[in-house]
């Protein structure tokens, strides 16, 4: 068979999955079975294998089959949770009663004079009262942002993105976490922007990665997530957060610190000990809720303008309607009530894990929404979310956050937020079961 043909039956097994023929978790039959299916030599079959593996389409090992690994959609992270029954996917909190909380909080909004003024166009300055109330909301004990430092988008990811246009021009290279925010990836590419990987410890990014990549790169960013990073959950020690600051000023770097996690941490921003070296961003969506998400970034002065001028020339600007909201959820006080209770409820369902999985190598912070599991040597990243996917759990495998393919360590991330705790209680439980499992407990299709 010819290398075009063997490429185009990958192509039709790739559309299977893609059309959803094929589910995450679902086993491609031995390559005999296959090569005797389609009327083709076995080593054809297994180069057809290779080339669904090659795409990130398929997983498998000797003796356990292959199986749909469940990234055949994405070529980057998902958009959408994927419905499975536990979601340990997406870490958007959502507490039960929070519904109720936020529609107190929006009464009169429906109102035709309230209205109108909420629906008008807005600006990524937004209006005073706007930024006043945002910047008191967004202050920490002795950090205080002025109010004319913040800019405002519609999400976090256009945060980055109106971060990244103002401070690396196209072609240039911004620093990031090894292991990193996965949008960020995607973002960085079609704004043309190199991410150079970082080497971590761990207590964050390692002062010497951070010398080492400027002198062969020549940053003109870098990137982090000094508290409760994700995915690795690690929250900089002031040491550290002084040496990356002094390594910044060294060598004229601006620091874009996103601190969509910080409220779960009472950690100052980096900003408050260097606020013309930082760009701070946050956001609504893990503190209210996705659907009202508003992104903010507060931004050095000698900065403001670009951020304001990336901001529209992405098509980034808010909406009247999520300003009108997020200033009443802001004024009032349900925010800040909504993220105090959610600090209670990420402890509670930290606490859900580390009974779960004690024994096993896990990387968190007791406050965090999310955990790092390294797998036992028995287990590989996407074969354990294709089996996960087959019992109706949904994971991130480390490949979705590596800056660097093929430099992803055998590990998967697990977001705590989304489940009722009762069904985050039995899918860590079946987790743990899985992991214990043995070489004999693995289906064999070879």
């Amino acid at each position: 068979m010819s290398r075009f043909e063997y490429l185009k039956l990958a192509d039709t097994v790739a559309a299977e999955i893609a059309s959803g023929a094929l589910k995450a978790g679902d086993r491609l039959p031995p390559q005999r079975h296959f090569a005797y299916e389609r009327k083709i030599a076995v080593s054809t079959a297994s180069r057809v294998y290779t080339e669904l593996l090659r795409r990130g389409l398929v997983v498998g090992e000797v003796g356990r089959g292959t199986f749909v690994s469940g990234e055949a959609r994405r070529a980057t992270p998902p958009n959408e949770p994927r419905g499975a029954r536990i979601d340990l996917e997406f870490n958007y909190p959502l507490l039960p009663h929070q519904a109720t909380m936020i529609a107190k909080s929006l009464e009169g909004l429906e109102r035709p004079e309230v209205l109108e003024s909420a629906l008008r166009p807005a600006t990524s300055f937004g209006t005073r009262p706007a930024r006043t109330i945002s910047a008191e909301f967004l202050a920490r004990k002795s950090w205080q942002p002025n109010p004319d430092q913040i800019v405002f988008t519609a999400n976090g990811r256009q945060c980055i993105a109106a971060a990244l246009a103002a401070v690396v021009p196209p072609g240039g290279r911004c620093g990031v976490e090894a292991l990193t925010y996965p949008f960020v990836k995607g973002i960085a590419a079609r704004l043309g922007v190199t991410l150079v990987p970082l080497a971590m410890d761990e207590h964050g990014v390692r002062p010497d990665a951070i010398q080492k990549a400027h002198r062969e790169a020549h940053l003109s960013a870098i990137y982090v997530q000094p508290t409760i990073q994700n995915p690795l959950s690690i929250t900089m020690p002031p040491e550290r957060r002084a040496e990356l600051l002094r390594l910044a000023d060294k060598h004229d770097l601006t620091i874009i610190e996103d601190a969509v996690y910080g409220f779960l941490d009472d950690e100052m921003p980096l900003a408050a000990l260097a606020p013309d070296r930082c760009i701070v961003l946050d956001s609504l969506s893990k503190k209210v809720a996705p659907g009202l998400a508003l992104g903010f970034l507060v931004a050095p002065p000698r900065l403001r303008e670009s951020i304001m001028a990336a901001v529209r020339s992405g098509g980034w600007t808010a909406s009247g309607y999520a300003f009108a909201a997020g200033q009443r959820l802001m004024a009032d006080g349900t925010a800040a009530e909504l993220s105090r209770l959610k600090r209670i409820d990420a402890g509670r369902r930290q606490q859900i894990a580390a009974k779960h999985l004690a024994g096993f190598e896990v990387q968190t912070n007791p406050k965090s929404y999310h955990l790092w599991l390294t797998l036992p040597q028995h287990w590989r990243s996407q074969t354990l979310v294709a089996a996960a996917a087959r019992r109706d759990i949904a994971l991130t495998p480390s490949t979705t956050f590596a800056a660097t393919p093929g430099h992803a360590p055998n590990a998967v991330r697990l977001a705590l937020a989304a489940p009722p705790l009762e069904q985050l209680d039995i899918g860590l439980r079946t987790l743990a079961g899985m992991l214990s499992a043995t070489e004999e407990d693995f289906d064999s299709t070879e």
